[in-house]
């Protein structure tokens, strides 16, 4: 058993992190800008150009790596193949121009200030990269992620990761120009291609394959905790594969997702990993704060400014021009270059492998690695001075664009919660009419019960906010809650009606006292499940007795109608027998809609004495209110 002092000396730098991160990120966030300024800020604060309040940021950088893992499978998740495909012209033509042109440009101003051609071209390729994180952290906060230059920022980011693994491969050669390249190194370059293009292949097989039998084996076990820690285990482990094999994690992670973007568990996927995704993408953050030299910042901070200010413009100006030769408004085109515009993550593996390689000497490495750091903290306030700068102007008309959307299919406009009995000829309704739904039931068997009706379902639990969060709901026209159970009907119509406000309701009730419970929660619609079965079986049996089908229909017509009076009477509290206003939901009983012609007959001793009780108790509720009054 851990001992005090071992306790002791684990929670002060959690303390830490979560007091920097709770006051800093707020604060930030009240001043109008990114909460990833929040978190960088906070870690300029704790670390050693601060308050030195963590004594080992590094071991906290390793820690936070996971954050971007996460990030990357979320986004994956996200992804279709076919919306890869589709997305091939941005993804191989804007995004190798992009880092082609802007590693050119910051390598040609690194031999302007007096490096060596293999120092700058390492240094240009470093600060060519962009912010993998931050980026995608900006467009989730603006809503941005789906949209066309969203699109076209994250053909370039996957571009960007692909690529580090033959950046990482040309390092070794640049450390040998204008010398002989080493005995072998062509082979070794040759097989950890082979590596990593195995295994690439393995996770793609094994993700097509594999994954989806293995999350419906653990569903139909039930047990939502054994979800997430497998939702963990497949991220994780996919990442260390591809690490293994001289890929990135984050590349490793995002091929995850994508592998597991037409799943019917992805929703499930993406709630349970959401927090951990969150806490861990703040950490990296903070330690990227963290990784600024104090000493260094102090002694040059005058060029360290100049060269980030100069570096961000450089990358706007050239990534603005590149979206706009592929199509993109120019104001979309300067939102893409801005979000664009901090250095990579990546810039902190690259620089001290380069640094190791003898490649960077001296302080070239730290003042690099202080760049990089001073654009992912100086970034986010540009691009919010700038977004603050083009909401002024008037939008320009957006032309057609083939990028695919990166996000959830913005067309679905109803969202099912259950696909029961209910829920299955509500759908056929809806599929009729051509409407686009997506459905949620955390029913393995009925998961595999829609695979013929052609629009999506996920495994998921819909009293989770986080579930109908990742569903998509905020961009429905409406929900429609078809489970039959009550009380969890009742959770969610309370949930949508607190954080989707703009979202309808429509709900399947249970029973008539479940119906008032709706009602007076203000449901845009609700309907008991089986009112209408059953006056439909009235229907055809007063046609079975003789009657036409036009008077079956006038009287039946004539009981829904009183029903719903009543319904209404007993929502409000005035119930028929007197009983007055009511502080709560009745306890409703069944009541005849037309007065009887003659009392109720017993046909056997046992049913007189039910019958007579029950006269007894009606009696009495009747006199109770009376002596009320005379006690008052």
């Amino acid at each position: 058993m851990a001992s005090a002092a071992t306790h002791a000396s684990f929670l002060p730098p959690v303390l830490t992190f979560l007091s920097a991160a709770v006051i800093g990120v707020p604060i930030v966030r009240l001043l109008g800008q990114s909460a990833v300024l929040g978190y960088l800020v906070a870690g300029v604060v704790i670390g050693p150009a601060g308050l030195s309040l963590i004594a080992e940021p590094e071991t906290a950088a390793s820690v936070a790596e996971i954050g971007v893992v996460l990030l990357l499978f979320i986004v994956g998740l996200e992804l279709e193949i076919s919306r890869l495909v589709s997305m091939r012209r941005d993804i191989f033509g804007l995004g190798t121009a992009q880092l082609a042109l802007c590693s050119l440009a910051l390598a040609g101003a690194g031999l302007a200030f007096g490096l060596t051609p293999a120092a700058a071209t390492v240094v240009g390729i470093a600060l060519a990269l962009s912010a993998t994180a931050v980026a995608l952290q900006l467009l989730e906060e603006r809503g941005d992620l789906g949209s066309a230059y969203g699109g076209r920022s994250f053909a370039v980011l996957l571009l960007q990761d692909i690529s580090v693994v033959a950046i990482l491969a040309l390092l070794p050669l640049l450390a040998t120009a204008g010398a002989t390249p080493k005995d072998g190194w062509l082979d070794e370059g040759l097989r950890s291609t082979a590596r990593a293009a195995a295994a690439v292949a393995g996770v793609v097989v094994v993700g097509r394959y594999g994954l989806n039998p293995f999350f419906r084996l653990l569903a139909a076990a039930g047990g939502r905790e054994v979800m997430t820690a497998a939702a963990l285990l497949v991220v994780l482990g996919t990442a260390m594969v591809m690490e293994k094999a001289g890929l990135s994690m984050a590349m490793g992670a995002f091929l995850a997702g994508v592998m597991l973007a037409e799943s019917n568990f992805r929703h499930q996927l993406e709630a349970d990993i959401e927090p951990f995704r969150g806490m861990l993408l703040g950490l990296f953050f903070m330690s990227v704060g963290m990784s600024i030299d104090g000493g260094l910042l102090a002694n040059h901070w005058a060029a360290l400014i100049g060269a980030t200010l100069a570096a961000i413009a450089v990358k706007v100006v050239l990534v603005a021009g590149l979206f706009r030769l592929f199509g993109s408004p120019w104001l979309d085109a300067v939102r893409g270059g801005a979000v664009l515009a901090p250095a990579g993550e990546f810039a902190f593996v690259i620089l001290p492998a380069a640094a190791d390689l003898r490649i960077l000497e001296g302080d070239v490495p730290r003042f690099c690695v202080a760049l990089a750091a001073l654009t992912m903290l100086v970034g986010p306030i540009i691009a919010k001075g700038l977004d603050a700068f083009l909401a002024r102007r008037p939008a320009e008309a957006l032309p057609p664009s083939d990028v695919g959307d990166v996000s959830e299919s913005g067309d679905t406009r109803v969202l099912v919660v259950g696909f029961g009995r209910f829920g299955q000829i509500l759908s056929q309704v809806l599929l009729a009419e051509g409407i686009s739904i997506t459905v949620i039931d955390k029913d393995v068997g009925q998961i595999r019960a829609a695979t013929s009706f052609g629009f999506r379902i996920y495994y998921g639990d819909g009293t989770r906010l986080d579930v109908l969060r990742a569903s998509g709901l905020a961009k429905a026209d409406l929900i429609c809650i078809c489970i039959d159970d009550a009380d969890a009907a009742t959770k969610i119509v309370d949930m949508v009606h607190e954080e989707f406000a703009s979202v309808r309701t429509y709900v399947r009730a249970y029973d008539r006292t479940h119906s008032i419970e709706l009602m007076n929660r203000d449901v845009d619609f609700q309907l008991r499940e089986t009112v209408e079965s059953a006056l439909g079986f009235g229907r055809a049996t007063l046609e079975g007795l003789g009657l036409s089908a036009e008077a079956a229909a006038r009287r039946v017509e004539d009981v829904r109608k009183r029903d719903v009076a009543r319904l209404v009477l007993q929502q409000a509290g005035a119930m028929p027998d007197g009983s007055g206003w009511l502080r709560s939901t009745p306890e409703v009983r069944p009541e005849p809609l037309t007065a009887p012609t003659r009392p109720s007959r017993a046909l056997s001793a046992e049913t007189r004495g039910l019958i007579e009780t029950q006269r007894h108790e009606a009696a009495t509720r009747v006199l109770e209110p009376e002596d009320s009054e005379r006690d008052a």
